[in-house]
This record gives C-alpha cells, structure tokens and sequence, in this order.
C-alpha cells in the first residue's frame, strides 16, 4: 500500500526519525515528495534522504502535512508547540499518554508506536495504539507506515504500549545481553576472545534465523530440545532452574515501570 496523505515527522533527522522516512521510501510506501522532516538542523542522517526537505518550524511541516509522527525524546516533548488540529499525530514517544498528546498538539485522532532500532533494516516488530476517534482509514496509514519498517501490529489497549516499550521497543539489546553472557563464559573457560564473540553471534543472530524461517512456537521449540535431553536439554534445564525466566520477567516489569515514571515526569 502506498500512502497518499503527505507525511511530516518531527525530530525526522534523528536515527529513529529518519529510519522510518528511509524504511518508507526504500519500500515505496511514501514517495520522497510526500514526505517532510523537521529537526534542530538542515541536514537529513541518510543519503536516501537527500532529497526530502527538512524543516526547522515544526508548525509549518504541520501545516504542510496530512500525517504528523513526532519522533522527539519524551523529555523534549514540552519543547514542541504545534497546533496538530484535524491531523493523524502518530507518536513514537515513550512513556507519554495519548491523552496528553492530544492535549498538547489539539488532535483528535492520536497513535501510539513503539517501533524499535532494527526499523533502520525493515526489521522492527512495531506495535500501536489507536485512540477511539482514529479511523479505520487513518487506522491503514499507520499499518502501512510501520509495515514499512519491518513488522506492525495494533493493540488494543494502550496499557499494552507502555509494557512492549520494554519488551519490544528494546530492539538489539535483550539479543545482545545473551550474547554478551555467552561471550563471558566462553573467555572465562579459556577460549580466545574474537572466537568467542563470533561463536555467540552466530547463535543469537544467525541460528536464530531458524525460529523466525520455521514459525515455530517458541515454548515448543524449548519444550522439544528438553524432551530431547541431550547437550542443549541440560543447558535449557539448568537455566530454567536458576531463574532464566524470572530475570527475564522482572527485567520487563522494571522498564514498564520505567516509562510510567516517564509518564508522571512528562504530564506532571
């Protein structure tokens, strides 16, 4: 689907700004005409992006476009004054309420998205949240924008957005973690460092590939290895036990606390 509403994102020549503008004109999504970005500077991140004209007053790329994505850090949210009335606002600010978002730009119809880093490779699992006077057109403009980036999909609850700002706004990190511990435990059994980063990337990124080319759930692809009980079956096991699970839950809990913090910091 390409979009035919002109696109305006603000904060567009940061790295998530302009991984999405860069996603949505390699995949024909939105042509470079129909596309503006305003930023603290003139000059756009990526070549693809060369051609796109970049603004420094917010409120004439608002002017100038059907859909706005505000694109900012949550703690330089105040520094934005736009009058967004009978525009799509598309936020990709965490921790902010839509609600608020509303309050502050005058629109009526606000989303929410949490697409991650790996939207500068079309590969980002981004979900979103429609507040109830979206409709089902704008609705598709969002889909069609975050399919773009890779992988999009809305919630319905916007509780739902300030949990996956940890889990699947995390991007790169949470792979990178396991691979960092996989990395230390190598080197601290004796094996030289490069061949250990190698051997713990090919595990978390590459071999993984096979979870995502198969569709495999993964609770059947951990219960399957178990019930194998061979080499992996014993890791599995012996990681379960420690609390594998538990870490992981807790870490999650910490970021959703995280962006309601966020939330109480940015609204007051």
């Amino acid at each position: 689907m390409q979009i035919e509403q002109r696109i305006g994102i603000i904060g567009g020549n940061g790295w998530l700004g302009s991984a999405i503008a860069v996603s949505a004109i390699n995949t024909g999504v939105v042509p470079t005409a129909r596309l503006l970005l305003s930023g603290r500077t003139h000059k756009a991140l990526d070549e693809t992006l060369a051609d796109v004209q970049v603004l420094r007053d917010n409120q004439q790329l608002v002017e100038r476009s059907d859909v706005i994505v505000l694109s900012v850090r949550p703690d330089q949210f105040g520094d934005v004054v736009i009058d967004a009335k009978g525009k799509l606002v598309i936020s990709v600010m965490a921790g902010v309420p839509a609600a608020y978002i509303a309050e502050r730009t005058g629109a009526s119809e606000v989303v929410r998205a949490i697409p991650n880093a790996a939207a500068s490779l079309g590969q980002s699992f981004t979900p979103w949240y429609a507040t109830e006077p979206v409709s089902a057109q704008s609705k598709g403009v969002v889909q069609a924008l975050f399919d773009a980036c890779g992988e999009a999909a809305q919630v319905p609850e916007e509780r739902f957005i300030d949990y996956c700002v940890g889990m699947t706004g995390s991007g790169a990190a949470f792979p990178a973690l396991l691979a960092q511990a996989l990395e230390m435990h190598a080197v601290a059994e004796g094996l030289p460092a490069e061949f250990a980063r190698r051997a713990a990337l090919g595990v978390v990124v590459a071999a993984s590939q096979l979870l995502a080319a198969s569709g495999s759930n993964p609770a059947s692809v951990v219960q399957e290895m178990i019930d194998y009980k061979g080499t992996t079956a014993a890791a599995l096991s012996s990681m379960l036990d420690q609390g594998f699970a538990r870490a992981v839950g807790t870490g999650l809990q910490a970021a959703s606390a995280k962006a309601s913090a966020m939330s109480k910091a940015v609204t007051g």
